[in-house]
Protein backbone atom coordinates (compact mmCIF):
# COMPACT_ATOMS: atom_id res chain seq x y z
CA UNK A 1 0.00 0.00 0.00
CA UNK A 2 1.40 3.43 -0.89
CA UNK A 3 0.07 6.15 1.69
CA UNK A 4 -0.54 8.34 -1.41
CA UNK A 5 -2.35 6.21 -3.90
CA UNK A 6 -5.05 5.08 -1.89
CA UNK A 7 -4.84 1.18 -3.12
CA UNK A 8 -5.45 -2.02 -1.06
CA UNK A 9 -2.94 -5.23 -0.67
CA UNK A 10 -3.01 -8.67 0.53
CA UNK A 11 -2.03 -7.62 4.02
CA UNK A 12 -5.14 -5.31 5.03
CA UNK A 13 -7.58 -7.53 3.33
CA UNK A 14 -6.07 -9.97 5.70
CA UNK A 15 -6.02 -7.77 8.58
CA UNK A 16 -9.93 -7.55 8.14
CA UNK A 17 -11.03 -11.30 8.27
CA UNK A 18 -13.55 -11.36 10.90
CA UNK A 19 -13.37 -12.64 14.24
CA UNK A 20 -16.26 -15.06 13.96
CA UNK A 21 -14.69 -16.83 11.00
CA UNK A 22 -11.01 -16.92 12.88
CA UNK A 23 -13.02 -18.53 15.70
CA UNK A 24 -14.97 -20.79 13.53
CA UNK A 25 -12.22 -22.48 11.86
CA UNK A 26 -10.18 -22.88 14.78
CA UNK A 27 -12.93 -24.55 16.44
CA UNK A 28 -12.34 -26.81 13.11
CA UNK A 29 -8.75 -26.90 13.62
CA UNK A 30 -7.86 -25.26 9.91
CA UNK A 31 -4.20 -24.43 9.61
CA UNK A 32 -3.45 -21.28 10.57
CA UNK A 33 -6.38 -20.25 11.95
CA UNK A 34 -5.30 -20.44 15.89
CA UNK A 35 -2.13 -18.51 15.08
CA UNK A 36 -4.52 -16.04 13.77
CA UNK A 37 -6.90 -16.18 16.99
CA UNK A 38 -3.96 -15.59 18.97
CA UNK A 39 -2.85 -12.43 16.89
CA UNK A 40 -6.02 -11.49 17.87
CA UNK A 41 -5.73 -12.03 21.72
CA UNK A 42 -2.42 -10.51 21.40
CA UNK A 43 -3.38 -6.74 20.48
CA UNK A 44 -6.60 -7.14 22.97
CA UNK A 45 -5.67 -8.87 26.03
CA UNK A 46 -4.27 -5.39 27.85
CA UNK A 47 -8.18 -4.38 28.18
CA UNK A 48 -9.10 -7.50 29.57
CA UNK A 49 -6.13 -7.49 32.61
CA UNK A 50 -7.25 -3.60 33.44
CA UNK A 51 -11.02 -5.46 33.68
CA UNK A 52 -9.69 -8.20 35.88
CA UNK A 53 -7.95 -5.28 37.77
CA UNK A 54 -11.06 -3.18 38.39
CA UNK A 55 -13.02 -6.43 39.84
CA UNK A 56 -10.38 -6.27 42.86
CA UNK A 57 -8.16 -8.52 41.85
CA UNK A 58 -4.33 -8.16 43.00
CA UNK A 59 -1.75 -7.32 40.16
CA UNK A 60 -0.29 -11.26 40.48
CA UNK A 61 -3.86 -13.04 40.73
CA UNK A 62 -4.87 -10.57 37.66
CA UNK A 63 -1.83 -11.79 35.57
CA UNK A 64 -2.91 -15.60 36.59
CA UNK A 65 -6.24 -14.81 35.59
CA UNK A 66 -5.58 -13.19 32.17
CA UNK A 67 -3.05 -16.28 31.11
CA UNK A 68 -5.53 -19.06 32.16
CA UNK A 69 -8.09 -17.20 30.54
CA UNK A 70 -6.16 -17.71 27.40
CA UNK A 71 -5.69 -20.81 28.26
CA UNK A 72 -9.05 -22.11 28.63
CA UNK A 73 -10.35 -19.93 25.60
CA UNK A 74 -7.87 -21.95 23.19
CA UNK A 75 -8.90 -25.46 24.53
CA UNK A 76 -11.07 -27.45 22.39
CA UNK A 77 -14.34 -27.97 24.64
CA UNK A 78 -14.34 -24.46 25.05
CA UNK A 79 -14.02 -23.54 21.82
CA UNK A 80 -16.53 -25.74 20.66
CA UNK A 81 -18.86 -24.03 22.95
CA UNK A 82 -18.79 -21.17 21.29
CA UNK A 83 -21.48 -19.44 18.83
CA UNK A 84 -20.01 -16.54 17.12
CA UNK A 85 -22.66 -16.06 14.95
CA UNK A 86 -23.78 -13.00 16.41
CA UNK A 87 -22.13 -10.41 18.80
CA UNK A 88 -18.75 -8.11 18.52
CA UNK A 89 -15.13 -9.92 19.58
CA UNK A 90 -15.29 -6.82 22.23
CA UNK A 91 -18.25 -8.11 23.69
CA UNK A 92 -17.25 -11.88 23.04
CA UNK A 93 -14.24 -11.36 25.30
CA UNK A 94 -16.37 -9.50 28.17
CA UNK A 95 -18.82 -12.16 28.46
CA UNK A 96 -16.33 -15.24 28.57
CA UNK A 97 -13.98 -13.49 31.05
CA UNK A 98 -17.01 -12.97 32.87
CA UNK A 99 -17.68 -16.32 32.72
CA UNK A 100 -14.04 -17.27 33.60
CA UNK A 101 -13.96 -15.28 36.77
CA UNK A 102 -17.32 -16.63 37.82
CA UNK A 103 -17.14 -20.26 37.31
CA UNK A 104 -13.34 -21.39 36.51
CA UNK A 105 -10.59 -19.68 38.56
CA UNK A 106 -9.10 -22.38 40.98
CA UNK A 107 -6.59 -20.68 42.81
CA UNK A 108 -4.81 -23.98 44.00
CA UNK A 109 -4.68 -24.94 40.36
CA UNK A 110 -3.97 -21.53 38.09
CA UNK A 111 -1.23 -21.53 35.91
CA UNK A 112 1.42 -18.98 37.80
CA UNK A 113 2.88 -16.10 36.03
CA UNK A 114 5.64 -17.24 33.22
CA UNK A 115 4.02 -20.63 33.22
CA UNK A 116 3.29 -22.96 30.08
CA UNK A 117 1.73 -20.41 27.74
CA UNK A 118 3.20 -20.32 24.77
CA UNK A 119 0.77 -20.02 22.41
CA UNK A 120 -0.29 -16.44 23.30
CA UNK A 121 2.82 -14.83 24.41
CA UNK A 122 1.45 -11.45 26.83
CA UNK A 123 3.26 -8.62 27.48
CA UNK A 124 2.56 -8.50 31.54
CA UNK A 125 6.25 -6.85 32.46
CA UNK A 126 4.47 -3.42 32.11
CA UNK A 127 0.32 -3.88 32.60
CA UNK A 128 0.76 -3.02 36.32
CA UNK A 129 2.21 0.16 35.54
CA UNK A 130 -0.36 0.95 32.23
CA UNK A 131 -3.03 -0.31 35.26
CA UNK A 132 -1.97 2.16 37.49
CA UNK A 133 -2.26 5.14 35.15
CA UNK A 134 -5.85 4.04 34.61
CA UNK A 135 -8.81 6.75 36.18
CA UNK A 136 -10.83 4.64 38.64
CA UNK A 137 -12.94 7.48 40.08
CA UNK A 138 -16.69 6.71 39.14
CA UNK A 139 -15.06 4.47 36.21
CA UNK A 140 -16.63 1.03 36.38
CA UNK A 141 -14.33 -2.02 34.79
CA UNK A 142 -16.61 -2.59 31.97
CA UNK A 143 -16.73 1.31 31.16
CA UNK A 144 -12.46 1.18 31.16
CA UNK A 145 -12.59 -2.06 29.11
CA UNK A 146 -14.67 -0.09 26.30
CA UNK A 147 -12.27 2.70 26.17
CA UNK A 148 -8.49 1.00 26.57
CA UNK A 149 -10.59 -1.63 23.99
CA UNK A 150 -11.10 2.05 21.58
CA UNK A 151 -7.47 3.05 22.47
CA UNK A 152 -5.96 0.11 21.54
CA UNK A 153 -7.81 0.10 17.89
CA UNK A 154 -6.51 3.60 17.43
CA UNK A 155 -2.99 2.78 18.28
CA UNK A 156 -2.64 -0.14 16.45
CA UNK A 157 -4.23 1.80 13.34
CA UNK A 158 -1.56 4.29 14.04
CA UNK A 159 1.26 2.01 14.26
CA UNK A 160 0.29 0.88 10.67
CA UNK A 161 -0.24 4.20 9.64
CA UNK A 162 3.93 4.63 10.78
CA UNK A 163 4.79 1.31 9.06
CA UNK A 164 3.31 2.30 5.64
CA UNK A 165 4.70 5.62 5.45
CA UNK A 166 8.08 4.12 6.48
CA UNK A 167 8.18 1.48 3.91
CA UNK A 168 7.34 4.01 1.28
CA UNK A 169 9.82 6.33 2.46
CA UNK A 170 7.20 8.85 4.05
CA UNK A 171 8.85 8.97 7.64
CA UNK A 172 9.02 13.02 7.51
CA UNK A 173 5.76 13.81 5.85
CA UNK A 174 4.41 11.09 8.86
CA UNK A 175 6.44 12.79 11.79
CA UNK A 176 5.41 16.15 10.30
CA UNK A 177 1.19 15.60 9.66
CA UNK A 178 0.44 13.38 12.84
CA UNK A 179 -0.51 15.67 15.22
CA UNK A 180 -3.16 16.50 12.81
CA UNK A 181 -4.57 12.59 13.38
CA UNK A 182 -5.83 14.21 16.81
CA UNK A 183 -8.69 17.21 17.00
CA UNK A 184 -8.83 17.30 20.53
CA UNK A 185 -4.71 17.86 21.37
CA UNK A 186 -4.06 21.04 23.00
CA UNK A 187 -0.74 20.64 20.98
CA UNK A 188 -0.71 23.97 18.64
CA UNK A 189 -0.23 23.06 15.10
CA UNK A 190 2.19 24.15 12.50
CA UNK A 191 0.75 26.36 9.89
CA UNK A 192 0.94 24.95 6.36
CA UNK A 193 3.31 26.89 5.40
CA UNK A 194 5.72 25.95 7.86
CA UNK A 195 4.98 22.33 7.31
CA UNK A 196 5.47 23.18 3.53
CA UNK A 197 8.90 24.76 4.52
CA UNK A 198 9.75 21.28 6.99
CA UNK A 199 8.66 18.79 3.94
CA UNK A 200 10.08 20.57 0.71
CA UNK A 201 6.52 20.95 -0.94
CA UNK A 202 4.29 23.18 -2.16
CA UNK A 203 2.17 24.96 0.51
CA UNK A 204 -1.01 24.46 -2.02
CA UNK A 205 0.27 20.70 -1.94
CA UNK A 206 -0.17 20.51 2.35
CA UNK A 207 -4.05 20.09 1.97
CA UNK A 208 -3.89 17.31 0.34
CA UNK A 209 -1.19 15.55 2.23
CA UNK A 210 -3.12 16.22 5.43
CA UNK A 211 -6.26 14.64 3.93
CA UNK A 212 -4.55 11.37 2.83
CA UNK A 213 -2.99 10.55 5.70
CA UNK A 214 -6.14 11.32 7.89
CA UNK A 215 -8.04 9.27 4.83
CA UNK A 216 -5.74 6.27 5.59
CA UNK A 217 -6.04 6.56 9.14
CA UNK A 218 -9.62 6.50 8.96
CA UNK A 219 -9.23 3.26 6.58
CA UNK A 220 -7.34 1.40 8.39
CA UNK A 221 -8.71 2.14 11.63
CA UNK A 222 -12.10 0.97 9.99
CA UNK A 223 -10.19 -2.51 9.26
CA UNK A 224 -9.18 -3.04 12.47
CA UNK A 225 -12.59 -2.93 13.70
CA UNK A 226 -14.29 -4.81 10.99
CA UNK A 227 -11.99 -7.61 12.00
CA UNK A 228 -13.79 -7.28 15.26
CA UNK A 229 -17.26 -7.61 14.69
CA UNK A 230 -19.27 -10.46 12.58
CA UNK A 231 -20.81 -8.20 9.76
CA UNK A 232 -19.68 -4.94 7.26
CA UNK A 233 -23.20 -3.33 8.90
CA UNK A 234 -22.06 -3.82 12.59
CA UNK A 235 -18.76 -1.52 11.40
CA UNK A 236 -20.54 2.06 12.03
CA UNK A 237 -22.12 0.89 15.44
CA UNK A 238 -19.00 -0.58 16.92
CA UNK A 239 -17.02 2.80 16.18
CA UNK A 240 -20.14 4.69 17.80
CA UNK A 241 -19.70 2.75 20.78
CA UNK A 242 -16.30 3.09 21.08
CA UNK A 243 -16.67 6.72 20.73
CA UNK A 244 -19.02 7.02 23.63
CA UNK A 245 -16.76 4.67 25.75
CA UNK A 246 -13.51 7.39 24.89
CA UNK A 247 -16.33 10.25 25.87
CA UNK A 248 -17.58 8.48 29.16
CA UNK A 249 -14.09 8.18 30.07
CA UNK A 250 -13.47 12.33 29.54
CA UNK A 251 -9.87 11.92 27.61
CA UNK A 252 -8.54 10.06 30.56
CA UNK A 253 -7.38 6.93 29.93
CA UNK A 254 -3.86 7.35 28.83
CA UNK A 255 -1.67 5.07 25.90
Amino acid sequence: MNPNDGSGDDVVRFRTTRWSAVLLSAQSHAPGSRTALADLCKLYWYPLYAFVRRRGYSPEDAQDLTQGFFLSLFDRKALRQVTPSKGRFRSFLLASMKNYLSNEFDRRNSVKRGGHIKFVRLDLETCEDRYQSEPHEELTAEKIFDARWALTLLDDALRLLREEYVLHGKFATMETLEPFLDPGSSRKLPSHEEIAEMLHVNPGGVKVLIHRLRKRYSELLRAEVARTVTSPEAIDEEIHALCEALIASEGRMSS
